[in-house]
């Protein structure tokens, strides 16, 4: 049962907008102050919590991974540090087996002291751009444990009584890539730290402890008592279903499954990942607190308008079975944890789209990461570089509308796309190419989001070397209710001097490169929502005049004939009959294309008579995309799920 308020609604009002515009004041500070440019890129998040680590408030712009976490490493750091906090302490911990994400995600955490006792903490968290491993940005997708990611930080305390503990924060810098950016982040983040201090007490001076300390629980009790009335009013029932990873890189090929089940009983939710795969050889894994974040943020995602603290997290349950990829333990490799991380969050999206379809989506892009170091060759005394990049693309079409276009992941979308112009002023990298590419929309009587492109050349630069931390290579993006996927992940090098280009795909760690290397990738759009047959085609013709879709795609996906009149003034015509008779025809083939012989589509494939498009979208064939050898375990279970997503919705006639 939720206590009863006990603050007048105007206080009460007063105190939750205060508490979240402190969260938001450590955002600012973290702004002006941060060295690392990933740091300032907003890939970063805060928070305060109550005298007993449970959230009371985070800002409008943190990113929905950390959102969930970081009540758990709050609690850590006070169960280590349990009768030895102080005044003027901040204390750090990065552990992702203790609650938090993974160990570029360093947290600071001050306690708050009023009239002699704690009464809350302020927490600032950033991400790293180094924190030391066996590659540089300390991403390494090989890695099976721990040991190559970098240095992992239990509770260690940085300030003590106010005094900086230069020894300790140098022991951690001296451990990383860029021990300089380093010592400047914590010196932002915990200056962080003490804006919100600076705020909880300038409340406390005005209105009195016992008064905040209400308002702490009455926040929390508010969230849960307005959720539990939301999903009380739901019916009961169980919905279920799955996403993959990619590949196990030590295991045999196929995806990877993540089940999820969402039972609503009464005014609860329960979450159970039963029959999810046991934890990868890789870092593609997920430890508890990321699964609780997934959660989270993806049930968030469709109550928008409540403020988001531990009052949320109490109206649901997780059930996530030791040792599997959603519920990994130390020492399993963990760095990767944002591929199964918006797995969940796009599984939940599906589900939670048939509970309320008027917010429907379909699954967005995923997040993905590059990372480039090595010795920057245009100084003189060659410091080393890290270019660490990822880029926006397509949310999926929701119902009644088309997805978002070049846009953040759902993993944070607080996050910013990089400026090239920052990245090329401290990394010898230029870029050459960046614009939205054309076909990556997934189809759909509303379409997905768009996707970009992005090209770069290595400077001069030595010893470098390049790694990708991506999915969806495989696992492609989704449509739903009738609606098709949006294209294939993975990265393209072009060695300096040489015709071809490899295709390395969307998962590699620690690639040599040279100056004169031009290496490409796409980030794919949003799935479709909908039969794409059912598109206005007045609308895809808006889409070919924006560049969204091409002609020979509104054909081949939505079987809208498009001729060009002039194309300079955007003049383009539809052939109302030619479309009538090409959406009769694709109604009548498409459940045979997916009846294939999958090998028969390999080899279309490789003689070049079908392209990748037309692999995954009308074959739902998975291959080789550098070889275009059959994958016929990824190509069925693939199949199987678009059959339920796609097929299934188009109806008899097809």
């Amino acid at each position: 049962m939720v206590a009863k308020p006990t603050l007048d609604p105007v206080t009460f009002e007063v105190l939750k907008n205060s508490f979240i515009t402190s969260v938001d004041q450590m955002g600012e500070q973290i702004l002006r102050t941060c060295y690392s440019f990933v740091i300032y890129n907003h890939d970063f998040s805060n928070a305060v919590h109550d005298a007993r680590g449970d959230s009371v408030a985070q800002g409008n712009a943190d990113i929905a991974v950390h959102v969930g976490t970081l009540h758990f490493t709050c609690k850590e750091v006070m169960r280590v540090f349990d009768g030895d906090m102080h005044p003027g302490d901040v204390y750090a911990i990065n552990d992702p087996y203790a609650g938090g994400t993974h160990f570029s995600d360093v947290r600071l955490v001050r306690p708050i002291f009023a009239e002699g006792r704690i009464i809350a903490y302020s927490q600032s968290n950033g991400h790293w751009s180094d924190v030391g491993g066996s590659v540089p940005g300390s991403f390494d997708v090989t890695a099976r444990d721990m040991f190559r990611e970098g240095l992992r930080i239990t509770p260690v305390r940085l300030f003590d009584k106010g005094r900086f503990c230069k020894d300790v924060a140098g022991m951690i810098a001296s451990n990383t890539r860029d021990p300089a950016s380093i010592i400047g982040d914590i010196h932002a983040q915990a200056q962080a730290t003490q804006v919100c201090e600076r705020e909880i007490l300038r409340l406390v001076s005005k209105y009195g402890r016992d008064t905040v300390e209400t308002g702490f629980a009455e926040v929390q009790d508010y969230v849960e008592r307005a959720m539990r009335q939301r999903i009380a009013a739901l019916p009961d029932g169980v919905w279920e279903t799955q996403d993959f990873i990619d590949r196990d890189p030590t295991g045999p090929e196929g995806m990877i499954p993540i089940k999820v089940k969402l039972t609503i009983k009464g005014d609860k939710a329960i979450y159970d990942f039963t029959g999810s795969h046991p934890t990868i050889g890789s870092i593609y894994n997920s430890a508890f607190g990321t699964t609780f974040s997934a959660v989270a943020a993806g049930m968030k995602t469709f109550f928008p308008d409540l403020p988001l603290n531990s009052g949320f997290y109490r109206v649901f349950e997780i059930i996530a079975p030791e040792g599997s990829i959603v519920d990994a333990k130390w020492p399993i490799g963990v760095t990767g944890f944002l591929m199964p991380f918006e797995k969940i969050m796009n599984a939940i999206y599906e589900i939670w789209s048939k509970i309320l379809p008027h917010r429907a989506i379909a699954c967005a892009f995923n997040l993905e990461y590059l990372l480039t170091g090595g010795l920057d060759a245009r100084r003189p005394e060659k410091p080393i570089f890290m270019f660490y990049d990822w880029l926006p693309g397509g949310w999926g079409g929701r119902n009644g509308r088309d997805g978002c276009n070049v846009t953040t992941a759902c993993f944070g979308t607080g996050m910013m796309a990089q400026p090239v112009e920052g990245q090329e002023r401290v990394n010898p990298v230029l870029t050459t190419e960046f614009e939205i590419l054309t076909d990556s929309p997934g189809p759909g009587k509303w379409r997905g989001g768009a996707g970009v492109r992005k090209t770069s050349r290595l400077l001069a630069a030595e010893k470098t070397v390049i790694s990708y931390i991506c999915d969806r290579e495989r696992a492609v993006v989704w449509g739903i209710e009738g609606g098709l996927p949006s294209i294939p992940h993975g990265l393209t090098l072009h060695r300096a001097g040489k015709e071809r280009e490899d295709w390395l795909g969307a998962t590699f760690s620690d690639v040599p490169m040279a100056e004169g290397d031009v290496f490409s990738r796409p980030t794919a759009g949003g799935g479709g929502f909908g039969d794409p047959l059912e598109r206005d085609p007045a609308l895809v013709r808006e889409d070919v005049i924006d560049g969204y879709v091409s002609i020979e795609r509104a054909a081949r996906d939505y079987g809208v004939v498009i001729r060009a009149v002039d194309p300079e003034i955007c003049d383009y015509a539809i052939d109302e009959a030619g479309t009538e008779s090409l959406r009769r025809e694709i109604r009548d083939m498409r459940s045979g294309w997916l009846a294939a012989d999958p090998e028969e589509v390999a080899e279309d494939y490789r003689a070049g008579r079908i392209d990748q498009l037309d692999a995954v979208r009308r074959y739902a064939v998975i291959l080789d995309w550098d070889t275009g050898a059959l994958l016929p375990t990824s190509t069925e279970q693939f199949r199987e799920m678009f059959h339920k997503r796609s097929a299934s919705k188009w109806g008899a006639a097809s």
